[in-house]
């Protein structure tokens, strides 16, 4: 038996498993769709919003805590911690909070800017992963303001959450300190996830269907924290001397590539669960039923005007049951119609 043979009795194995055949498909779609560029993109517009959004976010705590050098340290220490990898570079570049309307003006404008990059190309992708054609896409005005709705909320979120754990950290160390900003940052992580998902899905997609990437995106973020800091401890601090400006940089790139993936990977779990996208041929033959459905969504994206309709065909049966929904078929159960 050739390695080609062995490979497909392996693929042909894996659609006969609902759990293993489900994980392949989440591999498959997110393969399919390029999510390593787009959670690249991502980690670009990240790069540029990242310093103006934490110069407003400074600021504004500066004018909440004034007058209160310890609530200001804590607060401080506590926040910057939060960053995986790059926590501790900030710690030691930034010492103070200070309210001061100039910074708060010229954070506030870079970060809009910047800010709306992130949320556009987050957008982009999230329509993507959902195949929404460019027809029924938001428009430059209401995708503008979703992301400044987003962008608010996020702020608005991050701000209490930090006080919050500032405080609730402020003493002295121990178990109940380290639980509770352990479930602290998990709330917080997960009402993130679920405002982003919200407000960046198309509207065809009912909330219930956004919920377990939600919930896998918050866990396996608040892994990557913790190993974020397990990076810093036995790497980043080592290499200070010699090339501690290079690992910040490589750090905060690959921390912003990362949750890219990890939020465009939960949202492939999210399309593959709604609209019954598994079991999938990973070879790429026969083609499955899934295969087929998922395939024409992904030529229905090129449609870019009303007036412009995809009808795709497939040459020889399906490897299932069915076939691929098209104009006059009505789709699948989980699959969301057309208009």
């Amino acid at each position: 038996m050739s390695i080609q043979d062995r490979l497909r009795a392996l693929d042909r194995a894996q659609q006969k498993r609902p759990r293993i055949s489900f994980v392949v498909a989440v591999v498959k779609k997110f393969s399919d769709d390029q999510a390593s560029q787009l959670a690249a993109l991502i980690a670009y517009y990240g790069f540029l919003s990242l310093f103006p959004l934490l110069l407003v976010f400074v600021t504004v705590l500066g004018f909440i805590l004034q007058g209160n050098p310890n609530a200001q340290d804590s607060v401080l220490h506590s926040t910057l911690s939060q960053f995986p990898i790059i926590g501790s570079q900030l710690q030691h570049n930034v010492h103070s909070l200070k309210g001061n309307g100039v910074s708060l003006a010229i954070g506030l404008v870079g970060s809009l800017l910047a800010g709306l990059g992130i949320t556009g190309a987050t957008q982009n992708a999230f329509n993507e992963v959902w195949d929404v054609p460019h027809k029924h896409r938001p428009n430059f005005l209401i995708s503008r303001l979703r992301g400044m709705g987003l962008l608010v909320l996020l702020g608005i979120l991050a701000i209490v959450s930090t006080v919050v754990a500032g405080f609730a950290t402020a003493g002295t160390p121990g178990a109940a300190a380290v639980v509770g900003g352990v479930l602290v940052a998990l709330v917080v992580n997960l009402l993130l996830f679920f405002a982003a998902f919200r407000l960046l899905t198309t509207d065809e997609v009912d909330t219930a269907d956004l919920l377990p990437g939600v919930v896998l995106a918050a866990v396996v973020w608040q892994v990557i924290q913790h190993l974020g800091g397990y990076y810093v401890d036995h790497v980043v601090r080592h290499a200070k001397e010699t090339s501690g400006l290079f690992a910040f940089v490589l750090g905060l790139l690959a921390w912003l590539y990362l949750g890219g993936q990890v939020t465009l990977i939960a949202a492939e779990v999210n399309v593959v669960r709604a609209r019954n996208l598994w079991p999938r041929s990973f070879l790429g033959g026969p083609l499955l039923d899934a295969d087929r459905r998922a395939l024409t969504a992904s030529a229905e994206v090129e449609e870019r005007v009303d007036e412009e309709n995809v009808e795709v065909d497939f040459d020889g049966p399906p490897g299932r049951s069915g076939s691929a929904p098209g104009p006059d078929r009505t789709p699948a159960e989980g699959q969301p119609r057309r208009h």
